[in-house]
């Protein structure tokens, strides 16, 4: 027998194993409570920055382009995001978003000048995807843009002008879009005042940011019945104090404050997306799971000055961040996205949900071939990744109604680390119909979950689970999907007691009415 006969062999006893073993029991316990939060759809929100092949190759590759297109757009592209129902999509950064001078994206695209995207790789931007497109393809997608200003190196006067261009009937600005084709204004609801102004974005610190981004947003107005949400840039991961400034010293000038956290360890020394052990699997989910203390004790400061809950909180930077695939641009952020990125995301937006009272929005980073992304592009091919899957499951909790829970389960001891549950679970209502989605975190047990339906008299409609071979498989070009959502048949009901039976490192979605 050779070397690699004895890899197979051994996997198929450690397999054979796992699956022998007697499955752990984990109990859920839903408590319905009619004062419970709704889960805003925009939780599910997506982001788009000028960085890699994200736009490039990935939204956009111009209506001459021999790659299938609606109008510049990828078809395969834009009809993979539909069946998400994106509700808002965040552009043009990030970073870059602090570079950006507007008006050099607008007009005829071959006049338009070109930039170095000095953030990312040193890539040569040439501006052919600016206001108008963007603007256009959310329209297309049928979703909420969310605009991210340039206070870092733009002025006041740009960045008013860019909203009264954007969504002013006449004037100026107007007659500008006017003759760049767009007669009727848009809509923009969702306005970020800078972007991690206290790093790239300017490193400011909070007390002068607070002023500045005062300054800024008193010259955004509101055109012709258009109502801009006001978003400051709030901190990087637990830098309280910043949040702690922004409350105290502006909160009366703006609708949201944002947050961002990547599930990142060691930024020297980030892992590769594929090639990872239990020990790094594990380290992840615990990393993953911080976001809760961040946004509750960053909510525990908005509750000081903002009790009644008025203001929101917006993560709008959020994921996995690994180092990029082998011999690809280090600054265009290209990674693989494997059963632990989904089950990442499904840790995260459980989090989202237990606090959609305060977390009115998150953006995942980022849409298409950066970061934890949801589509991967290479020329005319697409592949959807498990975290797309993942969010695909989710649609039904999108605007539900949060139902609270209760779940005694196991735990993993990661070193230094919060612990990592073995279950965790999430559960909405919407029309009287309740979604219940569950997550084994175990790379090696198979777990029986029983969930106390409380009475409600509720019958099994159907599920779907999301499981793979291996924690490390992914979905890549030129083969069958490895990861992708199916149905699940080991759910029942009896005497109120919803009973499920858990693969490994899988995540579970049932429909209940």
């Amino acid at each position: 027998m050779n070397l690699k006969s004895l890899a197979i062999a051994a996997v198929a006893c450690l397999s054979s194993a796992a699956s022998a073993a007697p499955a752990a029991t984990s109990k859920v316990e839903l408590k319905p409570a009619a004062d419970a939060p709704i889960i805003k759809k925009e939780i599910y929100g997506q982001f788009a920055e000028h960085l890699g092949r994200c736009i490039y190759g990935g939204l956009w590759v111009g209506p001459e382009s021999g790659i299938p297109n609606t109008q510049g757009y990828r078809t395969d592209v834009l009809n993979a995001l539909r069946e998400l129902h994106v509700p808002v999509l965040r552009w043009p950064g990030g970073c870059f978003a602090d570079e950006y001078h507007w008006m050099d994206g607008i007009g005829p695209r071959e006049k338009r000048p070109l930039m170095v995207n000095s953030n990312w790789g040193g890539t040569v931007e040439d501006n052919s995807f600016g206001t108008n497109e963007f603007f256009n393809f959310c329209e297309l997608l049928g979703c909420e843009p969310y605009l991210s200003g340039n206070v870092g190196s733009g002025t006041v006067e740009e960045l008013a002008k860019w909203v009264e261009y954007i969504t002013a009937e006449n004037g100026p600005m107007a007659e500008l879009r006017k003759s760049n084709g767009r007669e009727k204004p848009w809509k923009l609801k969702y306005l970020g005042v800078g972007n991690e102004s206290w790093g790239c974005g300017g490193n400011f610190t909070a007390d002068f940011y607070a002023n500045v981004y005062r300054r800024y947003q008193t010259y955004c107005r509101d055109f012709d019945g258009n109502k801009l949400y006001k978003i400051a840039s709030g901190a990087n991961a637990g830098d309280y104090n910043w949040t702690e400034v922004l409350m105290r010293d502006a909160m009366h000038h703006f609708n949201a404050v944002s947050l961002h956290y990547y599930s990142v360890g060691d930024w020297s020394s980030k892992g590769s997306a594929t090639k990872f052990d239990a020990s790094d699997y594990y380290t992840t989910l615990a990393l993953c799971l911080e976001m809760e203390t961040l946004v509750k004790r960053h909510s525990e400061i908005m509750d000081r000055f903002d009790p009644s809950i008025t203001k929101g909180l917006m993560v709008d930077e959020w994921g996995t961040w690994w180092e990029v695939e082998p011999g690809t641009n280090p600054g265009h952020l290209f990674q693989q996205n494997t059963m632990r990125d989904a089950i990442v995301a499904a840790l995260t937006l459980n989090i989202f949900h237990e606090n959609a009272a305060r977390v009115h929005m998150a953006n995942i980073a980022q849409i298409a071939n950066v970061l934890q992304a949801m589509v991967l592009t290479k020329d005319a091919e697409m592949v959807l990744t498990p975290t797309y899957y993942l969010f695909k499951m989710y649609v039904p909790h999108m605007d539900a109604r949060l139902v609270p829970l209760s779940v005694a389960t196991a735990s993993r001891a990661v070193e230094g680390r919060k612990d990592v549950p073995a279950i965790s679970a999430t559960c909405s209502e919407k029309d009287g119909v309740y979604t219940v989605s569950l997550t084994n975190t175990s790379l090696d047990n198979s777990e029986k979950v029983t969930v106390d339906l409380a009475g409600l008299g509720l019958g099994l409609a159907g599920g779907e689970v999301l499981t793979a071979a291996s924690v490390n498989d992914y979905n890549d070009f030129g083969q069958p999907e490895k990861v992708t959502l199916k149905p699940f048949s080991g759910a029942r009901i009896a005497k109120g007691t919803l009973s499920v039976d858990m693969p490994a490192m899988s995540v579970v979605t049932l429909t209940l009415k």
